[in-house]
């Protein structure tokens, strides 16, 4: 299995928003998060660090190619991947639709490698 890491700084005033909307997503909204990662094929999980300079998200996908995956559920045309990228683009000031330009993360060090 690969691993991705990617972080998200929340935009000025939208920390309720995010609790918000990950309030949704643990409660309401479970099982269509839970099923749109399955279809691409990749385990999600979402960290919250507060720094000195306010809060970041931390995204951690795990699968055969996250980096695919990643792609693949937020770009899906359905209900929840439109209601998703358009809560993070609310919440973090990013449009996930649109194609990454660079590897959205790189290894730097490893302690097992």
């Amino acid at each position: 299995m690969a691993l991705m890491a990617v972080a998200f700084p929340l935009a000025p005033g939208q920390s309720e928003t995010w609790h918000a909307w990950m309030d949704e997503l643990v409660t309401t909204r479970r099982a269509d998060f839970v099923a749109s990662r399955r279809a691409a094929g990749v385990r999600e999980r979402t960290f919250l660090q507060a720094t000195p300079m306010g809060e970041l998200v931390v995204v951690t996908l795990e699968g055969d190619d996250p980096l695919a995956s990643f792609a693949k559920m937020v770009t899906a045309d359905d209900e929840f991947t439109r209601w998703f990228v358009a809560k993070a683009s609310q919440a973090h000031g990013v449009d996930l639709s649109q194609p990454m330009t660079e590897a959205l993360s790189t290894l730097i060090l490893d302690s097992e490698g």
